[in-house]
């Protein structure tokens, strides 16, 4: 049967979601059909049906939120932001443990799967990028600086690497969880005094690093074939630039060496990925390419506050387009 229904951009994330308002608008601009859908709204507000037939290759059916009803095979492309947390609100312990894996593998299984959807990201390709061991391993072996990093929860290894690198750091490899009444806190990169080692690392896993003697910060937004980078210069001088206030922060457009550009474009590509967010620690002489040391890559960071954001929404309305849309 021929399928007479546009073909559309499903954007998968919660409708709070300001950085995806700049994707949806490029994308408006250019009267593409746009179909935003959180799948934590699974239950009245988002109803799907897929089938698929002995002899037949793909699953065809449809999804249904509040105001659109969709094919799932006119996704042709998917930008995967970030989605609501699973409710499932007044399900016991169990019952709700139960309905969230079953909605995992049932409605995630269909969206991940789609065959002619291009991603930005792949949620699993996010998945896999979001670990900081495979992030300094694969910077390393592309040829990035790196910080000398420990992971380790073990006392007598974290004092060695103490010893050898005095000036040390530690970062956490996750953000802190929010606490049952939706305060969120963090843990931003602090200086470790190797007299304050103790029994406690025991409990969990540390990453340790040695401090990098750095003059400034980048975050450098890397979007399909697009590199947009800026320097970032915390007045007081903050150790992590995170935790300054956005509006001290300084922005200056800076030139990403062409081997690091190399380097992040095959980054991306090891972990099949179109989009990338990645912060380094600037040296004095920040020309060269041995002077930008690899800190993190956040596969699906966040650049809504960035200077030229707009620009790089319209970079993602490129990419998700390519290939199908004129």
């Amino acid at each position: 049967m021929t399928r007479t229904e546009p073909d559309f951009v499903m954007v998968i994330t919660s409708a709070e979601d300001v950085t995806a308002n700049l994707v949806i608008a490029a994308l408006h601009e250019r009267q593409v059909p746009i179909a935003r859908v959180d799948p934590a709204d699974v239950g009245t507000d988002l109803t799907f049906s897929a089938r698929l037939e002995d002899g037949e290759s793909r699953w065809t059916g449809r999804v249904r939120t509040a105001s659109r009803n969709l094919t799932l095979e006119g996704a042709r492309a998917m930008y995967y932001r970030r989605p609501s947390a699973w409710r499932f609100d007044g399900l016991d312990p169990q019952a709700r443990a139960f309905a969230i894996a079953e909605a995992r593998h049932g409605l995630h299984g269909l969206l991940f799967n789609l065959p002619d959807c291009r991603y930005a990201n792949h949620p699993l390709c996010n998945q896999r990028a979001d670990y900081k061991p495979a992030q300094l391993q694969t910077a390393a072996s592309l040829g990035l600086p790196i910080p000398a990093s420990l992971i380790t929860n073990d006392l007598d290894a974290a004092a060695k690497f103490a010893a050898e690198h005095p000036a040390m750091i530690y970062k956490s490899f996750r953000g802190v969880p929010a606490v049952p009444d939706g305060t969120v806190a963090a843990i931003w990169t602090q200086r470790v005094d190797p007299a304050d080692l103790d029994e406690s690392l025991h409990v969990t896993a540390h990453l340790f690093q040695a401090e990098i003697p750095k003059s400034g910060d980048a975050r450098v937004t890397v979007v399909g074939e697009r590199v947009f980078a800026h320097r970032i210069t915390s007045p007081a001088g903050m150790l992590d630039w995170r935790s300054e206030d956005p509006s001290a922060l300084l922005h200056t457009p800076i030139q990403v060496p062409s081997a690091v550009q190399a380097a992040l474009h095959a980054y991306l590509a090891r972990f099949d990925l179109v989009f990338g967010c990645f912060d380094f620690a600037l040296l004095q002489d920040a020309g060269e390419a041995h002077q930008w040391v690899f800190v993190e890559c956040n596969p699906n960071g966040q650049w809504g506050w960035l200077p030229d954001s707009d620009a790089i929404a319209e970079a993602f309305a490129d990419t998700l387009l390519k290939g199908w849309h004129r």
